[in-house]
């Protein structure tokens, strides 16, 4: 009972680490209850430990999934179930490693934790890097500078490096104080503790000081405008005068501080424009009486051939109006959502209908990243959950992107803490790329955040930034993006799992017994 306490407080510690709860400085110790709780355990046990641990976290962090329409328990438990196999995967490996090499948590956990990560991240239709570790420390300023060169696994790293230096020297002080013989041969967690101390400094003190206390560079200005439009009238054509009218005066707001660029939310516009020829020249004649150039999310039918146009399937995009009213450039969604906007493997797994619904939105997806041009300086556009992929940012930037524009709609989920967990991977977007971040969303949270992820304004009204309509000016400063991530990615999470399967193999390798002389050897290189 009590090893399922500990690894039940290890859940609600790392829940609380999260917005809307923000209390990040917890997260340095989450994972130590969920360590001692598994700690000389059998294989099986640590499997219904880790379980029980992975599935309350998601639960408790992922829990407005439930408020989209259409989603039922059913559903919640089946993904809650997959991600917690994570869990699950990452404490069965830790318990095998440390077992069969005597190697302490400090050594193994941190590596193995980054590839139980970036597995999750990137496992195929079903890969979700929201929710990382590294995400709670969004407002860290100082830590957060690392992800210029780790991306958000950089930040797990050292996260969990704290946590099991910790519970390393927990581990030693109840087997001492139960007199057991030590689990870690020659290793005094002391000095582990010290080291995890100087190395989080070291990287603290490198950020801190990176920090620009001004930015510089060419000066433009963005406005974004929030509409906060119903998702029950979204699509409603009875509502399509009242929702244009609210995006036009808006907009009339937003030019009056005479931005380069107006940039509406994802699908703000109540139709297709590339289609409907009616609403096509009522966005021409704002544009023209505005003279400004636009970016407006909506729903087109891309010319990617014929089998689209027979299927009927529409793309969601952004499409750029210049002050003449021309479309310069369109811009089609290119992760779309498994189940939402398309059926993973459509045509060779037959899924069942709870799973896809007839009411499912087919869309064709992009293939590569826009690029759109104001005077001179360009930039690039990602809609909605595309902003949670750090490899589409990356392409961006590395096309030529100056800065990165996120169009979102978020009103699936009411006031929950998902526009705030939302926003924790936009932070690390803009600091992974060193690339300044313009997010218009329809319901919030549309702001600013600058090259070194400080979120620098935000739409507010009444002191609430979700599901309030207005507009916001920023001007940003454009200097080269780029940086060690930008140029070679998830490098650092490459040799986290290379030195995983490292540890795996030797693991399988070692003998239950060695010799004297071997043991000797073995005890050296661990002091």
């Amino acid at each position: 009972m009590l090893r399922i306490a500990l690894a039940l407080l290890s859940s609600l510690i790392l829940i609380l680490s999260f917005p809307k709860f923000n209390l990040e400085f917890l997260s340095w110790f989450a994972l130590v209850p969920l360590f001692l709780a598994i700690r000389s355990l059998r294989l099986k046990s640590v499997l219904l430990l880790c379980f029980l641990s992975g599935i309350c976290f998601f639960m408790g962090v992922f829990y407005w999934i439930n408020l989209v329409t259409g989603f039922t328990l059913f559903h919640f438990f089946i993904i809650m179930t997959y991600l917690a196999l994570y869990f699950v995967v990452f404490g069965l490996l830790i318990t095998f490693v440390s077992k069969n090499t005597k190697l302490p948590f400090i050594i193994t956990s941190p590596v193995l934790w980054v590839s139980s990560e970036y597995l999750r991240s990137h496992a195929g239709f079903m890969g979700l890097p929201l929710a990382l570790l590294g995400h709670t420390q969004y407002l860290n300023l100082p830590i957060l500078q690392i992800a210029s060169y780790t991306g958000a696994y950089g930040i797990s790293f050292i996260i969990v490096l704290a946590n099991s230096a910790v519970a390393d020297l927990l581990s030693h002080w109840i087997d001492s104080k139960q007199k057991k013989q030590r689990v870690f041969l020659r290793y005094n967690p002391v000095y582990g503790v010290l080291a995890a101390f100087l190395f989080i400094s070291v990287v603290w003190v490198a950020g801190w000081k990176s920090l620009p206390s001004s930015l510089s560079g060419k000066s433009f200005t963005v406005a974004v405008v929030q509409g906060n439009i119903s998702q029950e009238i979204k699509w409603n054509r009875e509502y399509r005068k009242q929702i244009l009218s609210r995006y036009e005066d808006l907009s009339k707001v937003a030019v009056k501080s005479k931005p380069h660029l107006v940039a509406w939310p994802e699908t703000s516009t109540p139709g297709f424009i590339l289609k409907d020829i009616d609403l096509l020249r009522y966005m021409v004649s704002i544009t023209r009486r505005f003279q400004t150039y636009f970016l407006v999310g909506s729903a087109e039918y891309p010319k990617f051939g014929d089998k689209f146009v027979k299927k009927n399937r529409s793309g969601n995009t952004a499409l750029f109006f210049s002050p003449e009213g021309k479309i310069l450039g369109q811009y089609v969604k290119i992760r779309l959502l498994p189940f939402g906007e398309y059926v993973p493997y459509e045509g060779i797994v037959p899924w069942p209908e709870f799973i896809v619904s007839r009411k499912t939105n087919f869309h064709v997806a992009g293939t590569e990243p826009s690029l759109f041009a104001v005077d001179g300086s360009e930039f690039s556009t990602l809609i909605c959950w595309e902003i949670l992929f750090p490899e589409l940012t990356r392409a961006a930037v590395k096309k030529g992107a100056g800065f990165v524009v996120n169009i979102s709609n978020e009103a699936w989920f009411g006031e929950s803490a998902f526009p705030y967990q939302f926003l924790t991977t936009c932070v690390f977007r803009a600091v992974e790329n060193r690339v300044n971040l313009v997010r218009a969303t329809n319901t919030g949270i549309s702001c600013f955040i600058d090259p070194y992820g400080r979120i620098t304004s935000r739409i507010t009204n009444g002191g609430k930034d979700i599901f309030v309509e207005g507009t916001l000016t920023g001007e940003i400063f454009l200097s080269p993006p780029g940086t060690f991530y930008t140029r070679y990615g998830d490098a650092f999470a490459y040799g986290c799992i290379a030195f995983s399967m490292g540890l795996v193999i030797w693991s399988f390798l070692r003998k239950p017994s060695r010799s004297a002389k071997g043991e000797r050897i073995y005890s050296m290189l661990l002091t």
